[in-house]
C-alpha cells in the first residue's frame, strides 16, 4: 500500500513538473511571437559583390566578366535588381531553347533573399537571374547547385562548380583562393535588433555591455557578416573582445535566434535584412 501511495505521489509530481515546464515554454513562445524587429540606421560596413571563378580558369573569368559588363551597360542588371528590390517587373527572358547546350554550373546558397532564394523547387533572385542572362550570352545552359555558404569556395576549388554567385563579397582573403569579376552590386551590412534594444548604433558593439559582459552577435556562417564581426568584435587585433559570435547555417536561423533571445543582434546584408524584418513584423 505504501509503495502504491509513493508511486502515485511520484507520478503526480512528474505531471506537475511537466505541466509547469510546458506552461513556461508556452508563455515564452507567445512573447517571442510578438517580438518586433528593427534595422539600425547606422551601417556596419559597405562592400562590393562580384562573381568568383577558379584561379585556374582565366578564360572563363574573361568570358563571364565581358558578359557581365555588357549586361550592366545595356541596363539588364539594373532591371533585374529593380525587379527583386523595388518590385518593378521587366519583360526580359533568359534560358530559352537550352536543349543540347553545354552546361555551366553556378554554386550558391539559396538562403539569401532577394539575391537567391527558393520558390518551390526553383532557385530565383537577383543572382540567379543575372547568372541566367550571362549563360545566355555565353550560349550555355545554366545549372544552379545549392549548398552551404562556407562550402562554396571549396566546391569551386574542387571543380564541382564553375563559378559562384551568392552575394559574395570581394575580400583580400578570398582573393587568395578565387578570382573575381568586376562588381555587379554594392552590399551593405546592417544590424538587426529587437525594438527597444540597448544597441542603438553599430558603434555600440565596439564596447562591452553596460554590465561588462559581451554582446552575442548572430551571423550566417562564412559570410562577411561573420568575417567582419569576428575580426572587429570577437578577435580584434587591438584591445579586448566586445562580443561573441554565434554562427548559423542560414540567415533566417540567426534572425530566429534574435527573436527568441539567444543573441542580442544579427549582422547581415541590408536587402535580406529588410526581407526578414518585413516578414517578422507582419
Amino acid at each position: 500500500m505504501k509503495k502504491t501511495i509513493k508511486l502515485i505521489a511520484l507520478v503526480m509530481a512528474l505531471v506537475f513538473v511537466v505541466t509547469a515546464f510546458s506552461a513556461c515554454g508556452g508563455t515564452k513562445d507567445e512573447t517571442n511571437k510578438d517580438a518586433k524587429l528593427a534595422i539600425l540606421d547606422t551601417e556596419y560596413i559597405t562592400e562590393d559583390y562580384a562573381i568568383a571563378v577558379g584561379k585556374e580558369n582565366a578564360q572563363l573569368l574573361t568570358d563571364i566578366n565581358n558578359a557581365l559588363i555588357a549586361l550592366k551597360n545595356d541596363g539588364t542588371v539594373k532591371k533585374i535588381q529593380d525587379k527583386y528590390i523595388l518590385g518593378t517587373e521587366h519583360d526580359l527572358v533568359f534560358q530559352q531553347n537550352v536543349e543540347g547546350k553545354e552546361e555551366i554550373k553556378m554554386g550558391t546558397n539559396a538562403e539569401f533573399p532577394p539575391y537567391e532564394f527558393k520558390e518551390g523547387d526553383a532557385i530565383v533572385g537577383i543572382d540567379a537571374e543575372i547568372a541566367a542572362a550571362i549563360a545566355d550570352k555565353l550560349g550555355k545552359k545554366l545549372v544552379i547547385e545549392d549548398m552551404a555558404f562556407d562550402g562554396l569556395i571549396p566546391a569551386l576549388e574542387a571543380g564541382r562548380i564553375q563559378f559562384i554567385m551568392a552575394g559574395l563579397t570581394v575580400t583580400e582573403e578570398r582573393k587568395q583562393s578565387v578570382n573575381f569579376t568586376e562588381s555587379y552590386a554594392t552590399g551593405v551590412q546592417v544590424v538587426i535588433v529587437k525594438e527597444g534594444s540597448a544597441i542603438t548604433s553599430a558603434d555600440d558593439l565596439f564596447a562591452p555591455k553596460a554590465d561588462g559582459s559581451l554582446w552575442k552577435v548572430g551571423v550566417q556562417q562564412g559570410t562577411t557578416g561573420d568575417l567582419y564581426t569576428t575580426w572587429d568584435l570577437a578577435e580584434p587585433e587591438e584591445g579586448e573582445p566586445t562580443a561573441t559570435i554565434e554562427r548559423y547555417s542560414k540567415g533566417a536561423d540567426a534572425v530566429q535566434a534574435l527573436i527568441t533571445g539567444k543573441v542580442d543582434c544579427v549582422v547581415i546584408d541590408n536587402e535580406p535584412a529588410k526581407e526578414f524584418v518585413k516578414v517578422n513584423n507582419k
